[in-house]
């Protein structure tokens, strides 16, 4: 085994592409390459942006004389892809192949995580994996259920974010291995996911990707079913679709999703301002409050992470409202790249075993 493994991180993201390389554990090198608006909007799809993202990854490194020649690991953002279990996988034709169809229904930048691990890995060699994506599904029986006969609930969710915050915790604060904690995880950011975490697995959270729990800066949230269909009345489904995902939310209240443009009017006085921002956090609170209830009361630390914690009053009200539930630990930003490198680490170490994308959903139905 090698003392030292070289890994680079490749994580898309809807107006930019964020890059690191690692050896070992140590990030060496971190960057947010940003994409002009206007450049994105000339590819009809998501896909179609891939040949430009990766021009733009190679001219970069060219620039700043980066050489990757001798790289152990390429790792892709996950994207949609079928479901599939927790864990560290190796880059396949058939995970490309549904990950850009996105077999698991949501066309994201993230998408094209794997397509440009697979195109570095032609020009470098090393292995390529995928960690984590946001299609893991690991749900409890019960957390699937729902009162529509043939519906059954399934979520996309912050899952690298996530786990990489809890198995950090589990090692650095609780100093036992990560299956044997029990955490209620919660990332705030654009999207908010709020997770049960038991036994190594995340055994229920909102389907943060479908507009499901807390309202965000961009998502609807939590909506009667008899509210939502009469506002639907007369409008386009698409754009009721659009509004649930990308365009509820802050978007919605007050035509941006900047968090720091409401956080700023709040300040000011704006009495609506602060109704939709306390009104956010009053519904995180209360998801928590659910998951405590999947775990029995039997929480060992609440942990919060997500670009929201930037402002003070999110812990302070979490903490006010949850103290009771568990102590609250914060990881303010997020983990994302630390959790990618670390999972090719673990691999490439022989710790653990890389998996293998079959194209089988990792929850096929009920047996009986």
């Amino acid at each position: 085994m090698k003392e030292s493994y070289k890994i680079f991180v490749i994580n898309p993201g809807s107006t930019s592409t964020k890059l690191a390389l690692f050896s070992n554990e140590k990030k060496l090198y971190e960057t947010n390459v940003f994409h002009d608006a206007g450049e994105l909007l000339r590819y009809e799809s998501v896909n179609a942006q891939l040949p430009y993202r990766h021009r733009v990854i190679m001219d970069f490194l060219k620039e700043d004389n980066i050489d990757l020649t001798d790289v152990d690991a390429i790792v892709g953002r996950g994207g949609s892809c079928l479901p599939v279990r927790s864990g560290v996988y190796e880059v396949n034709d058939l995970l490309i192949a549904d990950t850009a169809a996105f077999k698991g229904g949501m066309e994201h930048p993230s998408n094209l995580g794997v397509q440009l691990a697979r195109e570095m890995q032609k020009e470098y060699g090393g292995r390529a994996f995928m960690v984590d994506p946001c299609c893991v599904d690991e749900l409890c029986d019960m957390a699937r259920m729902t009162g529509i006969k043939g519906v059954d609930r399934h979520v996309n969710m912050h899952t690298l974010n996530m786990r990489g915050v809890a198995m950090h915790h589990a090692k650095t604060v609780e100093k036992r291995p990560y299956p044997d904690c029990r955490f209620i995880v919660c990332h705030i950011d654009g999207g908010i996911s709020i997770s049960a975490h038991e036994d190594g697995h995340i055994i229920d959270c909102n389907n943060s990707g479908g507009g499901e729990g807390p309202y965000s800066p961009t998502r609807i949230g939590t909506v009667s079913a008899a509210d939502l269909i009469d506002y639907c009345k007369g409008k386009d489904l698409d754009e009721v679709r659009k509004l649930a995902i990308r365009t509820g939310g802050f978007v919605s209240h007050f035509g941006t999703s900047s968090s720091d443009t409401v956080h700023a009017m709040m300040d000011r006085g704006d009495k609506q301002a602060a109704r939709v921002w306390n009104g956010m956090l009053y519904q995180i609170c209360k998801t928590v409050g659910a998951m405590a209830a999947v775990l029995c009361g039997r929480v060992d630390a609440i942990l919060l992470t997500g670009g929201l914690l930037r402002f003070p009053d999110v812990e302070e009200y979490i903490r006010a409202h949850c103290g009771w539930i568990g102590p609250i630990y914060t990881y303010p930003g997020e983990v994302e790249h630390e959790a990618m490198a670390a999972g090719a680490l673990r691999v490439l170490r022989g710790e653990e075993e890389a998996k293998t994308y079959t194209g089988i959903p990792a929850w096929t139905g009920w047996d009986d």
